[in-house]
């Protein structure tokens, strides 16, 4: 098995990289309707892709996973979105997300990385070292706030 690779996210791989967000956030039962209710919660917008905030992880150069990673005001980051293909869950692929993410905020000297986290997912945060210190409303329910110390 070749290595995992993580780079940055070309604008040509958007369409695809939807997709996968689709296949991932629909395997979740519990928030199957509301994706599917609202399609458009899987668009990633182009500026991210020129700012360079979209990440993924690739082996042998089919995609696995990919991560967006935003500046926020108050000078902390914000992964605001974390998705592996439903066939590579349990794999590593997240963790190594999670690491670039980490890399990437050190990059911005943020002092924490946030991350509104679906609730089916807190044990991976946690296993990630996140802490949680709260919810938060989104479109699907209530998520959960969590952040680790960088």
């Amino acid at each position: 098995m070749s290595a995992l690779r993580i780079r940055p996210a070309g604008l040509d791989e958007k369409p695809a990289l939807e997709a996968l967000q689709l296949a991932a956030s629909l395997m979740w039962e519990s928030d199957r309707a509301a994706v599917l209710a609202n399609p458009d919660s899987c668009v990633i917008p182009e500026v991210q892709f020129q700012e360079d905030y979209v990440f993924v992880a690739e082996r042998g150069g089919v995609v696995l996973g990919l991560g967006v990673l935003l500046r926020r005001a108050d000078g902390e980051a914000e992964l605001d979105g974390l998705f592996t293909h439903p066939d590579h869950w349990g794999q590593g692929v997240g963790r190594a997300l999670v690491a670039e993410a980490e890399r990437r905020s050190r990059l911005w000297r943020a002092p924490y990385l946030n991350v509104v986290g679906n609730p089916n997912a807190e044990g991976f945060y946690t296993a990630c070292g996140f802490e949680g210190f709260g919810v938060e409303a989104t479109q699907f329910g209530t998520g959960l706030r969590l952040r680790k110390a960088l």
